[in-house]
């Protein structure tokens, strides 16, 4: 009595569908439901599987497999794109949920349509078929926070008005609905820049005011709408979407702050509604020639809702670029420069190899050039416009060799080879074949392991006939005192290393990444976020 649901037929991990009585287990505070469960007897023997795609259509849907941090929020954006979503029950213990539908036919063509895509949260495939039940009993008491998310669904589908002077809205189950989100971006390979952000929000209503920012070594942005509906429509359809392909993923949240204080309007904080603010102290507005051509290209993009990534083409990923490294140059093309300029550099120490190795951190170097007649410049050729975007962010003002680096974005498309029979006497070299680049592999975790120039070293590759002190030894050159600690998951294969300095770890990293350790393995060196 008072349970959520008297009985339910729930898969056990072997495929059985046992029948189930339990009683639930609900905090205010809780954003879980958790059930308590008996199974009756011997009826798991009674009851096959439902985890067959044409068991009989019903507008309830069995999800499994869900993982473990997954909201109703994202669970409903599921099914949002087919029809009305009426009700939810997830069981967190149990990776499930029950989802549904106002409708049979909204059942069947979401079904239908996720038999021939394999849906993902958060990355991970999940399994939707039909659920025996023809409809879910829930008691809305103990259901609230899913019950609100529901009303609040509801309210944006219709467009009225969300939740105001309702019991739920002044529960403690959710928060009052801010028009502000917060949103922080995972998995940061490419730059995301406020107008990435305004194109994408936009689509769910008008965006007053941004203010990005990074805390925690991640970037995050506050975000305010007109109309806290749109906030809310906006959280269900993008929280755990990717802006591009396998990276940037948006973590979505409603912001305690309801309305956004913005001084300046440049590429950090935007009102979108005071076109006079100043640029403030050293932050020059956003080019209007970079700005006309972002948004030409970012007209391309669309935001699909709950079905794919927010795939935006290449283009507008390499417009974003142009637009994060504030690009004061008319005419040039909003397909992203590949090509940066390097200058102060340690003219008597720097060679091609050494800046392909360092600016190999950040993406694949594909050719490099040391200026014949100015040997303290140097042409650096990377994959794509993202990438030269990430390492100039990245390695402009560091110290390589005693001499604090300036890295910009060149006027030149490509690097030119020497013309046949010419020396250079080596200044110039092409990387383009190299086995080296890290980036070649669509989703390698190489891309999530991107991290700004630190003075905590991450090794891997390591042979086991290779000793702590022997690492330490290799890497202590520079005079300065090395800390070591191995990865005892890894079975010593893996070490952080912390030396001195973020330039000793540079010129560490420069010196040993591909080191021959014997054994046939190659030692791999990035920078760490983590200290010792």
């Amino acid at each position: 009595p008072g349970g959520l649901v008297n009985e339910l037929r729930l898969l056990d991990p072997r495929g059985s569908d046992e029948l189930l009585s339990g009683s639930v287990l609900s905090s205010p505070n809780s954003n879980m439901t958790s059930m308590v469960v008996t199974a009756n007897g011997n009826d798991s023997k009674k009851f096959k599987g439902e985890d067959k795609m044409d068991g009989a259509p019903s507008r309830v849907l069995h999800i499994r497999k869900l993982p473990g941090e997954v909201t109703e929020t994202e669970v409903i954006a599921l099914g949002l794109p087919f029809g009305k979503v009426t009700n939810i029950l997830m069981l967190k213990g149990k990776n499930q949920a029950f989802l549904e539908l106002a409708t049979e036919e909204a059942a069947i063509t979401m079904v239908n349509y996720y038999s021939a895509v394999t849906p993902h949260l958060r990355n991970q495939p999940i399994y939707i078929q039909y659920s025996n039940h023809k409809e879910l009993k829930t008691d809305n008491t103990l259901n609230q926070r899913a019950q609100a998310v529901l009303q609040a669904v509801t309210a944006v589908q219709t467009a009225s008005t969300p939740l105001s002077g309702t019991t739920v809205s002044e529960s403690a189950v959710t928060p009052a609905q801010s028009p502000v989100l917060r949103i922080i971006i995972d998995n940061m390979y490419y730059p995301v820049t406020l107008d990435v952000l305004h194109q994408i929000f936009s689509k769910f209503g008008a965006v007053l005011k941004i203010i990005t920012f990074t805390k925690n070594n991640q970037f995050q942005a506050l975000l305010q709408y007109g109309d806290p509906v749109n906030a809310q429509q906006a959280k269900l359809a993008l929280d755990g979407q990717n802006i591009y392909n396998a990276c940037c993923t948006l973590r979505i949240d409603f912001s305690k702050l309801v309305n956004l204080n913005v001084k300046y309007n440049n590429d950090k904080s935007r009102d979108y509604t005071r076109p006079d603010l100043p640029s403030g102290d050293g932050q020059p507005a956003l080019d209007p020639a970079i700005a006309a051509a972002f948004a030409k290209e970012t007209s391309l993009l669309a935001v699909p809702g709950a079905l794919s990534p927010l795939a935006i083409p290449n283009a507008a990923a390499a417009a974003a670029a142009a637009a994060a490294g504030r690009v004061g140059m008319p005419g040039v093309s909003a397909g992203g420069n590949t090509v940066l300029l390097v200058s102060n550099l340690n003219e008597e120490m720097v060679t091609p190899q050494s800046l392909f190795t360092l600016f190999g951190v950040y993406g694949d170097v594909q050719r490099v050039k040391i200026l014949y007649n100015k040997k303290d410049s140097a042409l650096i050729q990377m994959a794509d416009g993202n990438q030269s975007q990430l390492a100039m962010n990245h390695l402009n003002g560091q110290k390589m060799y005693g001499k604090i680096i300036r890295v910009t974005l060149s006027k030149h498309q490509t690097v030119q080879l020497p013309r046949e029979g010419l020396d250079d006497q080596g200044l110039t070299k092409d990387f383009g074949n190299s086995p080296l680049h890290r980036f070649k592999k669509p989703g390698s975790k190489n891309f999530q392991n991107i991290f700004p120039p630190s003075a905590t070293l991450h090794l891997s590759n390591i042979p086991p006939s290779v000793a702590e002190e022997d690492l330490r030894t290799l890497f202590a050159n520079t005079g300065g005192t090395v800390k070591i600690s191995f990865d005892p998951e890894m079975n010593h294969k893996m070490a952080l290393l912390q030396m001195a300095t973020v330039e000793e770890a540079i010129q560490a990293l420069i010196d040993l990444h591909n080191y021959n350790l014997g054994e046939n393995h190659h030692l791999r060196v990035s920078f760490s976020k983590s200290t010792i």
